[in-house]
């Protein structure tokens, strides 16, 4: 069925509305720019952004009950009203018998009768309650100062009422509890707003590409990250003596990249400078496949000799930690688990395998493919693994039965690499029927087939996700492709790289991507505001 017009126009208004967003920004790298917070950046009402929970925890800890100061603001009004009408409570038998709660008392109603300058009210009251107790005085003189007051003209003029607060006093020596605790911390007024702006202000500030207009921020659940679409190479990397199979950031920071290659080698690169940190070496055959845990203090390789090799690069060490092996031939993948503390694995003897990189153990393996495995990953739960196969299918593994609990086998030909999105409601997959796929994950169907680039050889062509919005892949034509994940449609195309491209990889922590590459040679791209994006 062939397009409307108007799905074309719609198609092109899209692609033209994203290359808007994305040249709307400039690049700084690690520059230090000032950016104000204002309503424009986060406005706390939208709808899209709920922080009430967030706003009790922070008054919760600072030991502050709002509610309990408001309601003790009316009680104090109540009993200051209440005082000037005591007359009527204190004959009551259950304080008549108190003279020195009812010296109390009256002393305060009188100081009530003074301060509101009601002296002829006062003056028969001080005959008629205060003198038949003048005994019960705290202080020596204070019924001569009481008596003086009758002619000052304010309370305070009286030495021993000096200090007189109103009801204060009176509430005090009920043990009423108008201080605050302790230990305590006062919140200023909207201060979790005020943490909120600041927030975002400096992800906004440190981010690697600064907006020219103040952006929109809805949502509290991710860090802000400046949206481009490269159009330019920023650096070669230079150093690996053959075909660089793989390449990944290391950690969620990004501050270094790791490559594999067909030399037998890993390299490791400054991200910010391109320049080449160290090598890594040991293994006896290519390495087909490279990850780094999250918090970018391991990275594990895995390689034709039949090894998958755990190397601490914390600190500068640079060294192999483990070795692990069971597998009879070439691994061509392995992945980190969320939890960083195992690894799984897959290769030409069809068997994926499940590692616990703390012992070194083979936890379980998973059997069901016919063909070599050439992909594994975990969905962000952890708890399911996904693999693509040159059997063309992809399997949803349970890790806790080791069972196989969905196939998708909709792909003519053999799978290169699976991804999904951060979620997980998505997965992507590349096989080389010349096609990248889009998956809705809870029914197994397909939403988009991505085309455009070459995916037909020998060679492990694979995809992932950028930013949950852009699609990027490595195509055999040598061309970085990126594709808008909603409509299906190529944004860009890259050029550069000498040779088949096996994959590239986002960071959005640098707002960079990393291509690797039959030409030897790992390539990093930016926006260059100077030229146009190819559309």
């Amino acid at each position: 069925m062939s397009e409307t017009s108007e799905d074309v126009i719609s198609s092109a208004e899209m692609s033209n509305s994203l290359a808007a967003l994305a040249t709307a920004n400039c690049h700084v790298g690690a520059h230090i720019k000032c950016i104000r917070h204002t309503e424009d950046i986060f406005n706390p009402e939208d709808p899209k952004i709920r922080y009430t929970a967030s706003k009790m925890t922070v008054y919760d800890e600072a030991n502050v009950k709002w509610h309990e100061r408001e309601e003790r603001v009316v009680e104090v009004k109540r009993l200051k009203k209440a005082l000037l009408e005591v007359d009527k409570l204190c004959i009551k038998p259950l304080v008549k018998n108190h003279k020195s709660f009812l010296y109390a008392v009256y002393k305060q109603q009188y100081l009530e009768y003074i301060e509101h300058q009601e002296t002829q009210k006062a003056f028969t009251f001080l005959n008629k309650r205060l003198k038949p107790l003048e005994h019960l005085q705290t202080t020596p003189n204070e019924f001569k100062d009481l008596c003086y007051l009758l002619t000052a003209k304010a309370v305070h003029d009286a030495p021993s009422f000096r200090n007189w607060d109103g009801i204060e006093q009176f509430q005090n020596m009920l043990n009423f509890e108008n201080t605050e605790k302790d230990g305590s911390v006062h919140v200023p007024p909207n201060r979790l707003l005020t943490l909120l702006h600041q927030a975002f202000a400096y992800q906004i500030e440190f981010s690697r590409y600064h907006p020219r207009v103040a952006p929109r921020v809805n949502t509290l659940l991710q860090d802000y990250t400046s949206f481009v679409i490269p159009n330019a190479v920023r650096a070669t990397l230079i150093g690996h003596r053959s075909n660089v199979k793989c390449v990944e950031f290391v950690g969620e920071g990004g501050r270094e990249i790791v490559s594999g290659s067909s030399d037998n080698t890993l390299r490791l690169w400054d991200t910010e400078t391109s320049k080449e940190i160290s090598v890594l070496e040991g293994h006896e055959s290519r390495i087909w496949d490279v990850s780094s845990n999250k918090h970018g203090t391991m990275v594990s390789s895995a390689s034709g000799d039949g090894t998958i090799k755990l190397w601490d690069i914390k600190a500068n060490q640079y060294t192999c930690v483990s070795s692990l092996s069971g597998n009879s031939s070439d691994v061509y993948t392995v992945k980190f688990h969320p939890g960083d503390n195992h690894v799984v694995s897959g290769g030409y003897d069809k068997i994926i395998r499940l590692y616990d990189i703390v012992t070194g153990q083979l936890v379980k393996i998973f059997t069901g493919h016919e063909l070599s495995v050439s992909k594994t990953i975990f969905n962000p739960l952890g708890n399911l693994i996904i693999s693509g196969s040159k059997d063309n299918t992809i399997k949803f593994w349970d890790i806790v039965s080791g069972l196989c609990i969905r196939t998708i086998s909709s792909h003519l030909g053999e799978v290169t690499s699976v991804a999904m999105n951060s979620n997980g409601t998505l997965l992507l997959s590349s096989s080389k029927d010349n096609s990248n796929r889009l998956w809705d994950v809870r029914t197994g169907r397909p939403i988009k087939r991505l085309k455009g680039h070459q995916n037909t050889s020998k060679n492990f062509i694979r995809a992932g996700f950028v930013n949950n919005s852009l699609i990027v892949g490595g195509s055999e034509d040598g061309i970085v492709y990126i594709w808008d994940q909603d409509t299906g449609e190529v944004l860009q195309k890259l050029r550069g790289h000498g040779g088949m491209v096996y994959d590239c990889i986002w960071n959005p922590k640098q707002s960079l991507f990393v291509s690797c590459s039959d030409d030897k040679t790992l390539k990093t791209w930016w926006y260059d505001e100077n030229l146009p994006l190819e559309l």
